[in-house]
């Protein structure tokens, strides 16, 4: 079936524009006529172009009469560029599939509308799956508006994250550790606790080339990352965010001295003295952070948990056996008293690394926020 075929392209050129697009979706475009492809295209990256305008813009002869595949709901508002329905029908596309509803509230059923009223078919929900797939992200971001939230670790078969020493390095092979900087990639920002930054001192970079570099988040609720490590000598270099728990610290020399080296300081604080993951992810959505890859020690997994941000697991297993009680696992605390308490997760994915597994799931408890049926 040729139309399936036609959306797919669109699909596969949506996924182009990953790490770039965001706050804005994953969304791509293919225009067909007389059973070709005369025109695609895909968003590139939040502020420029999207998908159905770069498609207009690659015409190879005039779409009148055409059929228009698109991943997502066109746009129908001005926002930073026109809306994608009226060049629709600006270039006389008599037919266009769509593949996701758009939660957005500007959107959401106005553009369907929009291009039914001016005499164009529409149909709706094709491949609609496949579509969702592209923007779990976007989904929780555009109706929560906080962000997305990804847990990744790796461990040994017996649940272990690093030895009883601490040692780490590596638990996992090359093919697993070079797909985590394509998650890297992928994600507006990365997430760690100070555990993690005293034990391995890391960049938290993605070595990519070409990548987008996400921003650098340190949960430090006493602020007591030294101004020698990585990520504060390089902060001039790729965005860091150091986030302490009261604002007599925010407001510290130390505070200041961090800021000298081209870091973001910030309180937000619990009732306990420590960083409230809640506000967090608060302040991160006002500033159209709209996703958190936390790769982070137990601790840090443990406040996510005990906040319920986490939407997404990504567990690389790695086959060892490392042993020991004291030993270091993904999430730590007191954990759960009954399995009823337990974080509840969707049917895993499994995706072979070299030696190495990938289990995603999804958090149950979480709601992914697609729109709609």
């Amino acid at each position: 079936m040729m139309h399936k075929t036609y959306m797919q392209r669109a699909i596969d050129l949506a996924k182009k524009g990953a790490g770039w697009t965001a706050p804005n979706p994953m969304v791509g475009a293919v225009i067909v006529k007389d059973g070709r492809i005369i025109g695609e295209g895909y968003h590139e990256k939040c502020g420029q172009l999207h998908a159905e305008r770069n498609a207009i813009a690659s015409l190879t002869q005039s779409a009148e009469g055409a059929t228009i595949y698109v991943t997502l709901e066109p746009c129908c508002h001005y926002g930073k560029t026109p809306p994608c329905t009226e060049a629709i029908l600006e270039q006389k596309v008599s037919t266009v599939y769509i593949g996701s509803r758009d939660p957005n509230p500007l959107v959401a059923g106005k553009g369907v509308r929009f291009l039914r009223e001016h005499g164009v078919t529409v149909i709706e929900d094709f491949m609609r799956e496949e579509c969702d797939a592209l923007n779990p992200v976007f989904f929780h971001y555009i109706t929560k508006r906080t962000p997305y939230v990804v847990m990744k670790y790796a461990m040994t078969m017996d649940g272990k994250i690093a030895t009883r020493t601490g040692a780490s390095k590596w638990i996992t092979g090359e093919e697993a550790r070079g797909h985590v900087q394509t998650l890297r990639g992928r994600y507006a920002s990365i997430m760690v606790g100070i555990g993690t930054v005293l034990a391995d001192d890391p960049m938290l970079n993605c070595r990519l080339p070409g990548a987008h570099q996400p921003l650098r988040i340190v949960v430090d609720s006493d602020l007591r990352i030294p101004l020698t490590s990585q990520l504060l000598q390089t902060a001039g270099e790729y965005p860091t965010l150091i986030v302490c728990a009261k604002e007599s610290l925010a407001e510290s020399e130390a505070a200041e001295n961090i800021r000298k080296l081209g870091a973001k300081v910030v309180a937000l604080g619990d009732e306990n003295g420590k960083v409230s993951m809640e506000r967090l992810m608060e302040y991160l959505g006002s500033r159209q952070i709209d996703s958190v890859l936390v790769e982070g020690g137990g601790q840090i997994h443990e406040a996510c948990r005990n906040a319920g941000i986490v939407n997404h697991i990504c567990c690389y297993i790695a086959p060892k056996i490392l042993g020991g009680r004291d030993a270091k696992t993904p999430v730590e605390g007191a954990g759960a008293d009954t399995m009823e308490d337990a974080m509840m997760l969707s049917e895993p994915k499994i995706t072979r690394l070299g030696m190495d597994i990938l289990l995603e799931c999804d958090v149950k408890e979480a709601d992914t926020c697609l729109p709609e049926s």
